[in-house]
Order: structure tokens, then sequence, then C-alpha cells
């Protein structure tokens, strides 16, 4: 592209308006105004004309379509920070830049793990609605609607990367042990800080964990972490939140053990298949033994602008001639 001409940026979806309206003053913008998820076609016709093309996780940008991309395309924003939507291989190839948007989502990711957290042991969805069943609510009683308490249990984080250290830290404030499994142990001043114990095996933190809090990213190496094997492992009376990727844990076995009666409930923000979901999950929900939500842990406003500003931040750079700061290379291990 010239110095002097602003490059087409085509974006998948709508947009909270104050990322729309800056991206408008800076770029050649087209936007989703009907905010419907693009077809296969739609994606093919846009990476063949745009100088950056701006997904989100609800665009499956493959090797079929990133083949078809035209000379003009250098570079794939993603509006998001998971990229397990992208076939960044295939972009690499092609001299295609691509990139997220990280750490802006942490907090707003955290907050909504730490309410899942709180909700799935102390039945406050199923609480919730029974005050809106037809039925009056027959008042309290000393057995009516017992939960668990979560001070002094023991929480085992998978995945203790920026997200997961922001859910110890409010989990540590709440009364709860900190337990991780990571790929690497981190330092020791973060350890101390959280009062934290590091397990090289997931399983045995698995065996011991009163909650399991998923905070892992969606990659070959965490499909099916959560395995039945692994599943099994759990103790009857422990519950499972998840606000990361629905395939790091087995779905299927999820909700086996929670129908058996092995699992005592888990909290979902996200699912093996979305946006549809499992039926067997809806039933558990209605009878409280599972909180569904509908991928809204980084649902806030706040967190949507910053997300623009690093898309944002990315195309300008790459304008200049730099590389984008947020740039994923492809996974060599």
């Amino acid at each position: 592209m010239s110095e002097r001409q602003k490059p087409l940026v085509v974006i998948t979806r709508k947009l909270p308006a104050p990322v729309e309206l800056r991206m408008a003053e800076l770029f050649d913008v087209r936007t989703n105004v009907d905010d419907r998820p693009m077809s296969h076609l739609d994606l093919v016709a846009a990476v063949r004309e745009a100088d950056v093309l701006v997904p989100t996780i609800t665009d499956r940008i493959d090797r079929n379509i990133i083949e078809k991309a035209g000379e003009k395309l250098k570079l794939i924003a993603n509006f998001g920070n998971g990229i397990d939507n992208i076939d960044i291989s295939a972009a690499h190839e092609r001299s295609i830049y691509v990139t997220n948007t990280p750490t802006v989502l942490n907090e707003d990711t955290a907050d909504m793990t730490m309410a899942l957290i709180l909700a799935v042991p102390r039945r406050l969805v199923e609480g919730a609605n029974l005050l809106q069943a037809p039925e009056p609510w027959a008042g309290w009683s000393p057995t009516w609607m017992l939960g668990r308490r979560i001070w002094g249990k023991k929480l085992g984080i998978v995945g203790m990367g920026r997200i997961g250290t922001a859910v110890a830290r409010r989990a540590k404030a709440f009364g709860l042990e900190i337990h991780y499994h990571n790929r690497r142990r981190v330092n020791l001043q973060t350890e101390k800080e959280l009062g934290a114990t590091y397990w090289e095996s997931l399983d045995q933190m698995l065996a011991r964990a009163d909650i399991i809090s998923v905070n892992c990213p969606s990659t070959p190496a965490t499909f099916h972490l959560l395995s039945a094997r692994r599943l099994a492992l759990i103790q009857p009376n422990a519950f499972i939140v998840n606000t990361a990727r629905g395939d790091v844990i087995d779905e299927k076995a999820l909700v086996d053990l929670i129908e058996a009666g092995k699992l005592a409930g888990a909290g979902l923000d996200v699912f093996e298949t979305m946006p549809s979901s499992n039926r067997k999950l809806m039933k558990l929900a209605a009878s409280g033994k599972v909180v569904l939500l509908p991928h809204m842990g980084s649902s806030t406003l706040e967190g949507r602008i910053d997300m623009g500003e690093k898309v944002i931040i990315n195309v300008r750079t790459l304008m200049d001639g730099h590389r984008p700061p947020d740039r994923i290379l492809p996974d060599r291990t």
C-alpha cells in the first residue's frame, strides 16, 4: 500500500461504537452493520481485497481461506485474546502477520471466574430462579438451599498465566488455598504473594482440589486436557469452573460424572460446540447442578474498547513499516 493511501480494513463483526469511529478516522473501514457471522464465502471475499482483516472468535480463518487471500492482505488482527480460530502456520507461510489483543481482558475474565466459583457452590442461580418460579417461596428453613462453603477450600488452577494469576489473587481474598498446575512454575515471588502450591502432576492436583478453575489456552496439547480419566480422579464433592475454552474439558465425560453424582457440579462460560450447547448440560442447569453462561467472561464495555485500541495499534504499527507488537508466531513445540 502507498504511504498516502489508507489501508482497507474489513471488520467481521459489529464492534463498540467508539472503536468503529476511531477506526473509521484512521483507515478505510468496512464494517458489519448487521452483526451476523460472515459466511465462508464472505470471508474469502474479504481476504481477497482487504489490507487488514479484523476477525473475532466466531470466524474460522483456516488454511483454505488464507490460501485464497489477495496480495494486499498483510495482517489478520484478531479482535480477541485467543487465536485458535486462525491457522497461524498458513498465515506465516504467506507472510501475513497475525496479532491478538493480550492482557486487556485478564481482570474481566478473572472477575467472571470468581463469580462462577461463588455461584456454583452457593447455588446462587438456583436460588434466584426459585424466586421467579410460578409457585411462591415457602420461606426460610434451616435445611433449605444448603450450598457449600468456599472459605478454606483448595482451589486448583489449571493454567497459571496472567488470567490464572488474577483469579488466584481474588480467590486468596476469599480464603481459598491456592494450588496450580502450569507448563512452567511461576516465579517464587508470585508463589509467596499468593501462598500458592505448585503441582508438577496435574493428576495429583485434581485429586486433592475442592474447586478446579480452567484458565489455560486452547492448543493441540490442551485438547481434552481434562479427559475422562482425569475427571474421574476428582473428588465427588468438587466443582469445576471453565472460563477458558470448551474443548479443554471432555464435556461428555463431565456430564456423565455430574449425572452420576460423582462430581458436585460445574460453572461453564464456554462449551465444546458454541454457540450450541449440550442438551444434557441444559438439563443439569435446570436441575441446579451447573451454571451456564453464554461466553460472557470478557464482556465489559471497557474491555471491548481496550481490545479495539490494541487492534488499532497493531494496524498503525504495520502501516508505519514496523512489526506489529502483538504478533503471533506458529507454535514450533
